[in-house]
């Protein structure tokens, strides 16, 4: 891969790391404003597509029939550090289905959120599938077989019409860039597909302002970039980069993120969509990026900046609390979004 260094991580006045990448900005359109690196080679997106993943809890009507308020629609896309107000409110989609927890088959792992963790540990608590990041997007499939009237069990499988669908509406918004020879299976078991930046960066383009899509797409995804602004917590929690950024952006920005290093993103007011990969899956750069973008294509006011440009410039502390490095874009990623700003 010949990809451009994107962001640098420095301890005292030494670069101690690099994370190269790819990113793609592109229009509804599929025309690009900025390409960096192969924004045409597939990358499993993982968590970042969560928001198109839901269009269908909208679209086949299983939202409004199952009462969905702006919080449980927010929690179907997102990857949530499993505090209480996340277990809670999943718990309350699956009941407002008539179903409950054991249906869920995402698997279990502890929360994300370390409090958290800790507590139910002193308790003696042990995680459930509730707790599992994906347990949000989980339970909209569940809302949408049920509704449908097709059997739950099963619905990760790739032959399970939610599924089906899913792939479908992917297949859709990218611009038929799906390739079902490159499906693999996700951390959570449902089907993730190999898709390039660009389709990917295309997709969140048309999310973003409801371009190429049909009346009740568009209103759909309206409907879930509205529910996100409005309850921005449910889609990371406490302290995280997409609860953080949304915040303070409201329905200027839509961002999230997947892993091994992807992140998504909707830049609606711009007709924008963003797309891009940290090659060494680096979650912690791939934030960086995002919010060079955010910082550069934006104009941002003065409660938006100081939130963005912390992001931008996140700083290293050690165990003591004593700050000992910082992570930066690199020069060349600044050049590249100036030039495409302008």
């Amino acid at each position: 891969m010949n990809d451009p260094l994107l962001v640098e991580v420095s301890r005292g006045a030494q670069i101690e790391s690099r994370h190269s990448g790819a990113l793609a900005i592109s229009d509804s359109g599929g025309r690009l404003l900025l390409a960096l690196g192969e924004v045409s080679r597939g990358v499993f997106p993982r968590s970042a597509v969560k928001a198109l993943q839901a269009l269908p809890l909208i679209e086949t009507g299983a939202a409004d029939r199952y009462g969905l308020d702006d919080a449980e629609i927010a929690l179907a896309c997102a990857s949530h550090r499993g505090e209480a107000r996340h277990v809670a409110t999943a718990r309350g989609v699956l009941r407002k289905a008539g179903m409950d927890e054991p249906c869920l088959e995402c698997g279990v792992h502890w929360p994300g959120d370390e409090e958290t963790a800790r507590d139910m540990a002193r308790r003696g608590e042990t995680p459930t599938q509730l707790h599992n990041n994906c347990s949000g997007k989980h339970s909209g499939f569940i809302c949408v077989a049920c509704h449908e009237g097709v059997a739950a069990k099963g619905y990760v499988r790739p032959d399970h019409p939610v599924q089906r669908r899913i792939r479908s509406v992917l297949r859709e918004t990218t611009g038929d860039a799906i390739d079902d020879r490159a499906m693999a299976v996700d951390g959570c078991s449902i089907p993730t597909f190999a898709i390039p930046l660009a389709a990917l960066a295309r997709a969140f383009a048309r999310f973003g302002t409801g371009e190429t899509f049909d009346a009740a797409r568009a209103q759909a995804a309206a409907r879930i970039r509205a529910a996100v602004a409005a309850q921005p917590f449910m889609v990371r929690g406490t302290g995280g980069f997409d609860t953080v950024l949304m915040q303070a952006l409201k329905q200027r920005a839509f961002t999230k993120t997947g892993a091994e290093g992807v992140y998504c993103a909707a830049l609606p007011e711009l007709g924008l969509g963003v797309a891009l990969k940290c090659w060494d899956g680096a979650g912690r750069a791939a934030e960086v990026v995002m919010a060079s973008v955010i910082a550069r294509l934006l104009s941002l006011d003065d409660d938006e900046r100081p939130v963005v440009e912390a992001a931008m410039t996140p700083k290293l502390k050690n165990w003591n609390g004593t700050e000992v490095g910082a992570l930066s874009p690199s020069a060349d990623l600044l050049r590249a979004l100036e030039a495409a700003r302008a």
